[in-house]
């Protein structure tokens, strides 16, 4: 169970450095987040932010995934 806190804490990464981690544009990170495939939050600016937790998770799930040995 999460608290408040826990949640305040959270850090929010830009489109940027999601993308960075990712080895892709900036903006494929916004088309993954118009199309679901990433949540994401929106600053009362209206820019696009993403939880820190959230893409470190999509990042070791895409990474095991790749370093699976294929059976033959």
């Amino acid at each position: 169970m999460s608290t408040p806190t826990q949640n305040q804490s959270e850090r929010l990464l830009t489109p940027g450095e999601v993308a960075t981690l990712f080895r892709v544009d900036p903006k494929t990170v916004t088309r993954w987040a118009s199309a679901g495939r990433i949540g994401s939050i929106r600053t009362p600016g209206g820019h696009r932010r993403f939880r820190e937790s959230e893409v470190r998770g999509m990042l070791a799930d895409l990474t095991s995934e790749a370093t699976v040995p294929h059976q033959h």
